[in-house]
């Protein structure tokens, strides 16, 4: 695969995320899929669907927006943000009603046509401070 139709497979897999389309993983992970996402380890595509369907149902309103990409051989690196409304409960936290923006960045590696691990590392204390969990600093 060229960087291009990487980069391309990248953006289309982050695109129906945002349309709520799960089965995308499906498509473009491969059956050894590993996500690293501290504090979070998925293996193969149901539990990175798994993942994405907790952070759906948290935030139902979840939208990516792709900042940058850049592609070398076989890696992608893909710096976004995402917003969305605290609406369900994510990792304990009861719904807040409020509306978050995280930045992060993702570095995929692709083997024919099929993401097969991805290093994620998001503004998780942003994240905590914006639900009110962790108070903001100087506070």
């Amino acid at each position: 695969m060229s960087t291009e139709e990487n980069k391309a497979n990248s953006r289309r897999l982050i695109e129906r995320i945002n349309q709520g389309d799960l089965a995308v993983i499906d498509e473009l992970c491969a059956p050894n899929h590993v996500g690293h996402t501290p504090p979070l380890t998925t293996h193969g595509p149901e539990e990175y669907k798994q993942s994405f369907s907790m952070i759906l149902t948290a935030f139902p309103d979840l939208h990516f927006t792709i900042e940058d990409q850049l592609a070398e051989g076989d890696k992608v690196v893909t710096r976004y943000r995402w917003s969305g409304t605290h609406k369900g409960e994510f990792m304990g936290i009861p719904p807040t009603s409020k509306q978050v923006t995280v930045t992060g960045i993702s570095i995929s590696h692709w083997v024919d046509d099929k993401s097969d691990e991805v290093w994620t590392n998001l503004d998780s204390l942003g994240l905590l401070q914006q639900l009110g969990v962790v108070p903001a600093t100087g506070q």
